[in-house]
């Protein structure tokens, strides 16, 4: 199956050092900010943008872990259960700006069950969403505010973020799924 490459190592980079400048300008530093990553690239990534914060503020954010399985929408019509990740958040969400942070926003679904999961840690001032690729087609009403890179894509692509932590190299391809498997 061919792909193309629409983001390499270098862009990543880029874009979350940008996304690190934007929310520490958005919420006027770091104070009361915490950082949660969804599992599994979220995770990733929402270290990667703490550790730009703690550099450029000289004080650590707070990090914490979800997995969402237990919240999605559709654990009941899924053949297969997915696996139960870890969730870790050791703090209380109580009057925190939390950034929840994921790879791709498509439906909006994850982050839907994201918000819902969070919700039983506490009531934060404000949640914000980070998201390294939106590329469209949401069903909910549901938008980032911080966008490494938006990607019109065609509702049937894979687009697929590989990370170093996960995969063993930084990119972001775009797979058109062929014909046969479209009538699937």
């Amino acid at each position: 199956m061919e792909h193309n490459k629409v983001m390499d190592a270098q862009e990543i980079d880029r874009s979350l050092n940008r996304i690190s400048h934007e929310i520490l300008e958005r919420h006027g530093g770091s104070s009361d900010l915490v950082i949660i990553g969804i599992q599994t690239r979220g995770i990733f990534l929402a270290r990667r943008i703490c550790a730009k914060i703690a550099g450029n503020e000289g004080k650590s954010v707070p990090l914490g872990i979800l997995d969402i399985t237990l919240y999605r929408d559709d654990i009941n019509l899924a053949r297969r259960k997915p696996p139960m990740e870890k969730t870790d958040i050791p703090f209380s969400l109580d009057g925190k700006r939390v950034v929840l942070v994921d790879d791709v926003l498509f439906t909006g679904r994850t982050v839907r069950a994201a918000l819902d999961a969070l919700m039983d840690f506490g009531r934060p001032k404000t949640i914000g969403l980070v998201v390294l690729i939106d590329r469209g087609h949401r069903e909910l009403p549901i938008r980032a505010d911080f966008v490494g890179k938006e990607l019109p894509s065609a509702l049937w692509d894979d687009v697929a973020v590989r990370l170093v932590e996960q995969d063993g190299i930084d990119e972001v391809i775009i797979r058109a799924i062929s014909e046969k498997r479209k009538m699937r």
